[in-house]
């Protein structure tokens, strides 16, 4: 399931195994989300779910549903 896997993608980022994570997150909600962990986070998803996502699609991204949006652009079985 999409929101399991992505929530498991983020607790080992952020190394938090308590951090659950919803739709509407961003940046802003979750303490340590800076420039470096987004590029870590992009990386470790595009890893996980065999993705690549493009620069301009990364930078439109604003919250955690739009993420999920992302990735099944490209694996849209797991919509």
């Amino acid at each position: 399931m999409l929101q399991d896997d992505l929530q498991a993608v983020f607790r080992k980022v952020f190394e938090d195994s308590a951090l659950v994570i919803a739709d509407d997150m961003s940046a802003a909600d979750i303490e340590k989300w800076d420039s470096l962990a987004h590029i870590n986070l992009v990386v470790e998803v595009e890893k996980f779910f065999g993705a690549r996502f493009k620069n301009a699609e990364i930078a439109r991204l604003q919250c955690i549903g739009d993420l999920k949006k992302l990735i099944t652009k490209y694996r849209p079985e797991l919509a």
